[in-house]
């Protein structure tokens, strides 16, 4: 380029240490950084913060920090995006308190989260198993003028059914819908799983039922999550012809899918039918679960099934 009488500025070297870092040659790029300021071309917060998003990346999060103090110490004030990459390093690395001290410190200097700095956050909660805390920060986020993504819902949507607090999740969703926000199917797996642990059997069924009005459909697991609500309720009949519906659908059962209605049956003392579904199940080149498996056992040591489906059941393990 300088053969050209065309000299390379911050943004040319900005690109060239981005591509390196991207591709791991963190030497050449530490290489292009000394070269920049050999030139007397000031390395910017693009700069820096390339470098401290490839040190989260990595989980060196001491050589992240120890950057990112050298940009401060240099007098390059850092932005939005110093701060998120910094806390999203510390939540992947489940430092929630560090992470929440930088947060602070954002907002000390009068600097504005952004959705992705909350969603980082809310995020890193969750990791920790935090779910309370992360919905609380979710509020404190709207409540700044800052509106989550689906993202952002997710992570928390997810993190709130996992940590049964099912009731708070119903909420949430809730609050997507009257928002009008384009809900995909993920969040509706979540949404419907919430429900039927909830005890709420027939709000799930009604939303299931809803999903083609919404142009979506049905993926393996909205199926799953709905056998296992209808299974836990006994009602193993209405189960059984889902199952039975799913190939019109275009949704092939997977083995977690039979697992879960022989389980079911098992649980309900309907042996019989329960090896028909093993039967097809194997037939299909599915294997049982260890659950399944620990039921089948359990049933032929405590002798209660019949002597041809004992022999069977014998042959299958």
């Amino acid at each position: 380029m300088e053969e050209r009488n065309i000299m390379p500025d911050v943004h040319t070297f900005n690109v060239l240490v981005d591509a390196f870092l991207k591709e791991g040659k963190m030497k050449k790029a530490k290489e292009a950084f000394d070269m920049m300021t050999e030139k007397g071309i000031e390395p910017d917060v693009v700069t820096y913060n390339s470098f401290i998003d490839c040190y989260c990346r990595q989980n060196k999060m001491d050589e992240a920090v120890k950057t990112f103090n050298r940009m401060v110490r240099r007098g390059c004030s850092p932005n939005v995006v110093s701060y998120s990459t910094l806390i999203n390093g510390y939540c992947k690395s489940k430092r929630i308190d560090e992470a929440i001290n930088l947060f602070h410190e954002m907002l000390d200097k009068k600097m504005i989260p952004n959705v992705v700095t909350y969603t980082t956050l809310i995020g890193g909660f969750c990791r920790v198993g935090r779910p309370l805390a992360a919905l609380e920060l979710l509020h404190e986020m709207q409540a700044s003028g800052e509106h989550p993504n689906l993202q952002t819902y997710a992570i928390l949507l997810g993190c709130l059914s996992k940590n049964r607090h099912f009731l708070e999740a119903m909420a949430l969703f809730r609050e997507m819908v009257d928002k009008k926000l384009e809900i995909d199917i993920l969040i509706y797996n979540i949404s419907i799983d919430a429900m039927c642990n909830a005890g709420k059997l027939v709000t799930a069924k009604e939303l299931f039922c809803s999903l083609s009005t919404k142009g979506l459909q049905p993926d393996a697991l909205t199926y799953n999550v709905m056998f296992k609500g209808l299974c836990k309720e006994g009602l193993i009949n209405e189960a059984c012809e889902l199952l039975e519906k799913m190939d019109g659908n275009g949704c092939l059962p997977d083995k977690f899918l039979y697992n879960t209605i022989i389980q079911g049956l098992l649980q309900h003392d309907e042996t019989s039918r329960a090896v028909e579904y093993i039967e097809i199940m194997v037939g299909k080149g599915f294997s049982a679960d260890e659950t399944t498996a620990t039921m089948v056992i359990d049933l032929l040591c405590a002798n209660k099934v019949d002597k041809t489906i004992k022999e069977w059941f014998e042959k299958l393990l």
